[in-house]
């Protein structure tokens, strides 16, 4: 199975925020995790759904 990466501005499309906010959240520590290639981050898919869920779960907790 190939991974699928989402870039830092299909990441923010997909949340539909500005790519600086994504920036701000990984500089934080927030957000799903990424790696970087050469200059740029990379987020894998399946960490993003997995994140998305986590998020789901804490907004019906509270």
């Amino acid at each position: 199975m190939d991974k699928r990466w989402l870039t830092t501005d299909e990441l923010a499309a997909r949340f539909r925020t500005a790519a600086s906010t994504v920036r701000y959240w990984r500089h934080i520590g927030y957000g799903p995790k990424s790696i970087k290639v050469g200059r740029r981050a990379l987020y894998d898919e399946a960490e993003v759904l997995r994140w998305e869920q986590e998020q789901a779960e804490g907004a019906k907790a509270a």
